[in-house]
């Protein structure tokens, strides 16, 4: 059976994005495909790499078109369940003057908390390298038990385990609940990505070395990754930390951009003969180029429709090689 690079469990769902007023000066929205954990599977396989997603959107035209898109990215879409009687998740997204977005969530109840622990094959998860998980399947029933499900088994069979926090406080009935599940991913994963305002939400430390060293000793997490949008990005690996500075775009709208960012990193570390034995120049190295595709995915709209090339990447690092070279 095929080797999976990385495979991801979790939301799936339409992203309305703002599109402009209509000729009756109403405001209009673009319907884009996303979910995080679809976007980071779906920037890695249009990238090349096997990838596949575990998760269940309704029986409706949205969800064909999210499968759709998925499969013209390369992903392997065989885990996706349909649900006959509920609808498929929808997120309604708000762009302030520079682009960054907040989000409203049409979900109670949708269709990517459907997903149920009879849908998860330990067949599948033992064929993958890295496994990828988020908050968002953790915020109800069932898909927080199927969630877990699938995480002690990619655990159990020894796989490098990938979580993004990406608290989204609207979805929780309870903040306690909220902090509690996301801490127990913390505490099982390898590879972290956290944002700046998450960091200071899990910690409480408002200075980012102290908070990224509190963090990471408290959930023993091999290589923490902190997003800090336009400024760059910041690391702790095993004890060393590091900032790697961004790149200055004119941002369009940074839907998925945090998302892309860490399908660049899982697609270097695949790179790698050993996963977990990466030096400090690797790490350097890697997010060098993340920090570079995350800023070319804000120059579009939507998450997923906003995928750099390789091409267009590799061009952006070269045309930009100086700038790295002054701040680094």
């Amino acid at each position: 059976m095929k080797e999976i690079d990385v495979m991801a469990i979790g939301e799936l769902l339409i992203d309305f994005s703002p599109a402009g007023p209509s000729l009756n000066k109403r405001p209009t929205f673009e319907q884009n495909p996303g979910g995080a954990p679809a976007n980071v599977v779906a920037a890695l396989g249009k990238w090349g790499r096997a990838t596949s997603m575990i998760a269940r959107v309704g029986e409706d035209f949205f969800g064909e078109d999210l499968i759709s898109t998925l499969k013209e990215h390369h992903v392997d879409c065989s885990l996706i369940t349909k649900d006959k009687k509920i609808p498929t998740t929808l997120a309604f997204v708000n762009l302030d003057d520079n682009g960054n977005r907040s989000f409203r969530f049409y979900r109670k109840p949708g269709a990517d908390l459907m997903l149920h622990k009879d849908n998860i094959e330990e067949t599948g998860i033992k064929r993958c390298k890295i496994f990828h998980f988020g908050s968002v399947s953790l915020t109800g029933e069932p898909s927080r038990e199927a969630t877990w499900h699938a995480v002690e088994l990619a655990k159990e069979n020894a796989k490098i385990i990938s979580f993004d926090p990406n608290v989204r406080e609207l979805l929780w009935e309870d903040h306690d609940e909220m902090k509690e599940q996301i801490i127990r991913g913390l505490s099982v994963a390898d590879l972290v990505k956290v944002s700046e305002e998450e960091l200071h939400f899990l910690t409480g430390e408002d200075m980012l070395e102290k908070a990224m060293t509190l963090l990471s000793e408290t959930y023993s997490i091999p290589l923490l990754i902190i997003t800090l949008g336009a400024e760059g990005s910041s690391y702790r690996l095993y004890g060393k930390m590091g900032f790697i500075p961004g790149y200055k775009v004119r941002a369009l709208d940074t839907t998925g951009a945090g998302d892309v960012f860490w399908g660049s990193v899982l697609y270097q570390l695949l790179g790698r003969a050993k996963l977990l034995e990466l030096q400090e120049t690797d790490i350097v190295q890697i997010l060098q180029t993340a920090n570079a595709v995350g800023a070319l995915t804000t120059l579009k709209k939507g998450a997923i429709p906003s995928i750099p090339t390789i091409d267009e990447i590799d061009l952006f690092l070269r045309q930009h090689r100086t700038h790295m070279e002054d701040k680094t």
